[in-house]
């Protein structure tokens, strides 16, 4: 049985917790045991029961007791939580020389297979304008998305040219469209756990590649699975890819 912490009580949080606690195998054995949950209350990281894994898909301002509780008790971390700056990454990254961390702004598995075929379509569509849109609900904090994002630097991979660069979303008389543009865009509304399209325009004809999102629990399927395996692993930073694939 894996001891799993989460860091984050809302709906996320209880996503995981609810779908971990109901997880058994063949034989009907618990696959996972919820040791500790850290709430509103981020000092109670301090004293939480320590665990095989903690699992964080709550705010950039939980970063601090993140990383605290997994080095006092030299937990493996899954990590979903978007919008950190360059800088926080990095304290992510540095914390991976220590513990096995995974980080990613999406734990679906279809949206790793839209990846790989953003970077297909990338190379074998060369001089089609690319465009991504994304859709999430209107109470998400940061945008673009940590998956849009992503998507972004696929594109950006394929095309290995540095004269390609992005540009969130248009205004006012902007003229006409770089070639070396790649556009994003953010919607927000409603109750959409997430929509992400990546269209490529050529000359007479389009190819867009979609991927949506039902409900958050793929994202929590996802986690858990990842965290099974992460556990398995020695000190890294790793991919969501490396783990589920590598």
């Amino acid at each position: 049985m894996l001891r799993i912490a989460i860091m984050g009580a809302g709906r996320m949080g209880a996503l995981i917790r609810n779908t971990a606690e109901s997880m058994s195998d063949d034989t009907g054995a618990w696959l996972f045991d919820v040791v500790a949950q850290v709430g509103f209350d981020l000092d109670a990281a301090d004293s939480a029961a320590p665990a095989d894994v903690m699992i964080d898909f709550s705010n950039v301002a939980t970063l601090p007791a993140v990383l605290s509780y997994v080095q006092r008790t030299g937990c493996a971390l899954v990590s979903g939580t978007t919008g950190y700056t360059t800088e926080q990454l990095a304290e992510l990254k540095e914390l991976g020389t220590r513990v096995p961390v995974v980080w990613s702004g999406n734990y679906s598995i279809g949206v790793a297979a839209l990846r790989h075929l953003t970077a297909q379509a990338t190379c074998e569509l060369p001089g089609f304008d690319v465009e991504i849109v994304e859709c999430h609900h209107n109470q998400k904090a940061d945008a673009p998305s940590g998956t849009a994002t992503m998507l972004l630097q696929a594109v950006e991979e394929a095309k290995a040219d540095p004269a390609y660069h992005p540009v969130y979303g248009r205004q006012g008389m902007c003229g006409a469209r770089d070639p070396h543009e790649i556009g994003v865009h953010a919607l927000r509304g409603g109750t959409v756990a997430g929509v992400h399209t990546v269209s490529f325009f050529g000359t007479d004809e389009e190819v867009s590649l979609t991927h949506r999102a039902t409900s958050r629990q793929i994202f929590v399927n996802g986690a858990l699975a990842a965290a099974t395996k992460l556990v398995q692993r020695g000190p890294g930073f790793y991919t969501f890819d490396q783990i589920m694939f590598g």
